[in-house]
């Protein structure tokens, strides 16, 4: 399959088809890189990767991801570039792909990834923003699909926030043909684009799309409860207002037992111990959460190998 030169902005602009074409090429990766072989598949490559928030998994699994590809990473801070600070994010992006061979952008506004991709004439990978974390999602599927073997006869419920992760997840979903039920206050659900976009696939798909205030109802019979904080990046003020409204969401074992008796938990870290999962089922789950975490590294390796 052809990719060179797309963008990775969305799920929306993919087809489940090349959604299991990188997760089937994440896999081989994977596997071949656990049995020593090497992929020098972006020999001489360059990826610009622009942070205008922190990270930990984001930075680590993209730059050792080009490494391992024969490629190489060159990091740039909000405080170096000012991102549509110093100049437009327009030039920013026109001088950058002079640079580069792809770009990876980590910041808050959707609309400045969108921006940057239409001067760009490289390809430009969406690490996550306010709206959107595409990459995450691809790491959900790809730790879905080892787990089951298939995605459809699924349900994953997710509980909390209907933010960036909740968006991604109705479209990841939806594609592949996952059912998927939101458990989510009703100050806080998803975007309506997102909410409108997913049942729209699922007609064609035969997901089944949920959103509902109930978190009981939202987690019956899953076999994929989700997890995520309660207040992300840039809502610290609002974090003790959000533990009072979010606390009937927390997964718990009153959460699991209505589950599907073999349901998987999963989580796209940082977690926040005691608020949005409790310490005994993350520790219960977490070799399939840090294998979720691990596989960011594989499926954004598939991506860049196809794009760039």
């Amino acid at each position: 399959m052809n990719l060179k030169g797309k963008d990775f902005l969305s799920l929306f602009d993919f087809d489940k088809e090349t959604l299991l074409y990188l997760l089937d090429l994440a896999e081989k990766l994977k596997q071949e890189n656990r049995a020593g072989h090497t992929h020098r598949l972006l020999e001489n490559k360059t990826l610009a990767m622009i942070f205008a928030k922190p990270s930990l998994r984001t930075r680590v699994s993209f730059e050792v991801g080009i490494q391992q590809l024969g490629g190489n990473a060159v990091v740039l801070k909000q405080d170096e570039i000012s991102l549509g600070v110093r100049e437009t994010i327009a030039d920013t992006a026109r001088v950058l792909s002079r640079y580069v061979d792809g770009v990876m952008i980590r910041t808050f506004a959707h609309d400045d990834v969108v921006n940057f991709a239409k001067y760009a004439t490289v390809p430009v990978i969406n690490a996550l923003t306010d709206l959107s974390h595409p990459c995450q999602v691809m790491a959900d599927l790809l730790t879905i699909k080892e787990k089951f073997g298939r995605f459809d006869n699924l349900k994953l419920a997710y509980l909390g926030d209907g933010n960036n992760m909740a968006n991604s997840l109705l479209i990841g979903c939806a594609i592949m043909g996952i059912s998927i039920s939101i458990g989510c206050p009703k100050n806080y659900t998803p975007e309506q684009e997102y909410i409108e976009k997913a049942l729209e696939i699922a007609q064609k798909s035969g997901s089944k799309i949920l959103i509902t205030p109930d978190p009981m109802l939202a987690a019956k019979n899953a076999r994929i409860i989700y997890s995520d904080v309660w207040a992300s990046m840039g809502q610290e003020a609002e974090s003790e207002a959000r533990k009072q409204v979010f606390r009937p969401y927390q997964v718990n074992k009153n959460i699991l037992s209505i589950a599907s008796g073999d349901s998987m938990v999963l989580h796209c870290l940082p977690a926040h111990r005691g608020e949005e999962i409790t310490e005994d089922i993350f520790e219960k789950h977490s070799p399939a959460i840090f294998e979720q975490a691990e596989n960011r590294l594989h499926v954004q390796k598939a991506i860049m190998t196809s794009i760039m």
